[in-house]
């Protein structure tokens, strides 16, 4: 009986031991808002399967797509308490958390193309921006293409006066907000897992999205045109909390550095292709209306839009913006 309790003391005491508590995995949940089969969910897969493959049991990423944990307003407040640890939220969200260059990537037409992006994104620019994240408590990991922004509406929208009137969805931003003011829009700031029913039910008339977002959120379903604009950009910043970061130890935070680097240039790569093909599946679906615009149409409503350049500068930096204007070679009075 002594043998036996001496035996059962031993095993209770070695399982509460820190060297038993030091083998279970580290957690890292990676919370995000959108679809699993969006570029941004499966990216997050991908990233969770190259770090539980590489941390041999000693780090672990759990993935929570379609704001299972958060939605999109309680997010940044979750990762900033350490509720989780992980988020990828778009670029838009870190104004609201005053950091309010990250507005910079809402300037409507500010990038022509994924070239001109990537020299800010993968550059000094870029990372510069990713530093101002940390004394909020953050540590910027990465930058992941969405893609670029086409407007949807039940009314045919080609030309600056067919905006007017019209309730569109935005993210918080004001710079999104002077956006569709613009065009004559009255902005409506929404979460975005309410957007699909604020569509069908006509809270909203219609929004912005990259086709990727707009297919796998159904909002085909329910809005009658999807306008090829181009206009903005949508991305994300991987981040994660700072003192979890700050207290994992060198050799996993190169385990996750690395499926990082990795991951992102999935990322870029298949949101490419998922857009390409969301257009396409817009189209077979008979639903929305997908309609190109000429490069007459578009400069019109570029000419009308850049102007938000110039109101915002006090906002974003003028430095900031005219840094972005060298890297890219962008020349707002050429629309």
């Amino acid at each position: 009986m002594n043998i036996r309790r001496t035996l059962l003391l031993g095993l209770m005491a070695l399982a509460a031991s820190p060297l038993v508590l030091a083998q279970q995995p580290i957690v890292i949940k990676f919370s995000h808002v959108v679809a699993k089969d969006t570029p941004k969910g499966k990216a997050a897969d991908q990233f969770a399967k190259l770090v539980n493959e590489r941390a041999a049991g000693k780090l672990k990423v759990e993935v929570y797509p379609n704001s299972q944990l958060y939605k999109d307003g309680e997010e940044m407040n979750a990762i900033q308490l350490g509720a989780v640890q992980m988020l990828a939220p778009s670029l838009a969200k870190f104004g609201p958390l005053g950091v309010r260059e990250f507005e910079l990537f809402d300037l409507p037409f500010i990038f022509d193309d994924y070239n001109a992006l990537h020299r800010i994104t993968n550059g000094p620019v870029g990372a510069s921006l990713l530093k101002k994240l940390e004394p909020k408590g953050i540590v910027g990991l990465a930058y992941w293409d969405n893609g670029f922004k086409d407007f949807s509406a039940n009314r045919l929208t080609k030309k600056p006066e067919d905006f007017k009137g019209l309730k569109m969805r935005i993210q918080s931003s004001k710079v999104l907000e002077s956006q569709m003011r613009s065009l004559g829009v009255i902005p409506q700031v929404m979460a975005f897992s309410e957007v699909y029913q604020a569509l069908q039910t006509g809270v909203v008339d219609g929004t912005e999205n990259p086709p990727s977002n707009f297919y796998t959120q159904k909002m085909h379903e329910v809005q009658k045109y999807m306008v090829q604009s181009h206009h903005g950009y949508l991305g994300y910043a991987v981040i994660i909390n700072k003192k979890f970061w700050d207290e994992l130890s060198p050799d996993l935070k190169k385990i996750v550095s690395s499926a990082m680097d990795e991951s992102t240039r999935y990322a870029n790569a298949i949101a490419l292709k998922e857009n390409a093909d969301a257009t396409d599946a817009v189209k077979a679906s008979g639903k929305t209306q997908v309609v190109a615009l000429s490069p007459a149409e578009r400069s019109e409503l570029k000419k009308v839009m850049v102007k938000v350049h110039k109101e915002q500068e006090s906002r974003i930096g003028t430095e900031l913006i005219k840094s972005v204007y060298k890297e890219t070679g962008f020349d707002p009075a050429k629309p």
